[in-house]
């Protein structure tokens, strides 16, 4: 696992030790950064979540391109280690929440883009974005990528899909706000 792309790129990362998280692999994520780009422009001074983050390396790679920050939200105590290793390995010290992201409070403020990887076949990313919406964590111009395996569809009241790529055993799913 590697960063892909800004000021770090190319520098590898560490997956969490055990079976309790699954990495999104660098394919998936050069697949799912692309698509953003094309949507977004760039990712400069963006405010981004990295929830259910594994080894972060969702987060970390947005703040490569250049996001000004990026809440990591991990209750696995192996991935909350890789998180903070990978950030001291790039020179940060990431802002890292360790609990569930369904025991998120209100925002302080919405979010520009949030990542969710959750565990496949579980539907948690559809039902952590409907809790996050009704907390603030999002706005109208907020996007949402949600991760899953390539069988589940999402679908979320209040957020249209705006695009679906399987990529491998993988379905990224691109949301916004209606």
């Amino acid at each position: 696992m590697r960063i892909i792309a800004g000021q770090w790129r190319g520098r590898p990362l560490t997956a969490p030790k055990g079976d309790a998280t699954r990495p999104t692999a660098d394919r998936t994520r050069e697949t799912l950064f692309s698509m953003l780009l094309s949507r977004i422009g760039s990712f400069e001074g963006l405010a981004v979540g990295d929830f259910f983050a594994g080894s972060g390396a969702l987060g970390l790679e947005a703040l490569s391109r250049g996001a000004a920050s990026c809440l990591f939200v991990e209750q696995d105590k192996a991935a909350l280690d890789a998180i903070r290793a990978n950030g001291e390995r790039l020179g940060v010290r990431p802002e890292v929440r360790p609990s569930s992201v369904m025991a998120l409070g209100p925002a302080p403020r919405p979010l520009d883009l949030i990542f969710m990887d959750p565990p496949y076949q579980t539907g948690a990313g559809q039902v952590a974005l409907d809790k996050l919406a009704r907390l603030g964590w999002t706005a109208p111009s907020s996007w949402i990528s949600i991760e899953t395996d390539r069988r589940e569809d999402v679908e979320v009241k209040g957020f249209a899909v705006d695009a679906v790529r399987d990529v491998g055993k993988a379905r990224l799913t691109l949301l916004r706000a209606e």
